[in-house]
């Protein structure tokens, strides 16, 4: 069974698929806060990097991201941290 970081990370690779993807499960350092389970896998860091960002404002690409990731904020996905670039923004072009 996969862990909902790599679900994350497969399905923005699915969406975006010349993407680099990196996912960091922050959840532990939500402890107590709400949106918070025992069992974590509740807020993550997401970095995207990817051409098909180009011409896209960071609103559409905010969009197009949550809209990916909406089954996973339907079972429990609480909060998301996007950092979502071209690869000239990432120093990569």
């Amino acid at each position: 069974m996969q862990t909902r970081a790599e679900r994350i990370r497969d399905a923005l690779q699915a969406a975006f698929p010349s993407a680099e993807v990196r996912v960091q499960d922050d959840s532990h350092r939500h402890a107590g806060h709400a949106g918070a389970r025992p069992e974590g896998e509740t807020h993550y860091t997401v970095e995207v990097v990817s051409p098909a960002f180009a011409g896209m404002s960071r609103v559409a690409r905010s969009r197009a991201a949550h809209a990916v990731l909406a089954p996973e904020f339907g079972s429990g996905l609480h909060a998301l941290s996007l950092r979502l670039l071209t690869p000239e923004e990432a120093g990569r072009g």
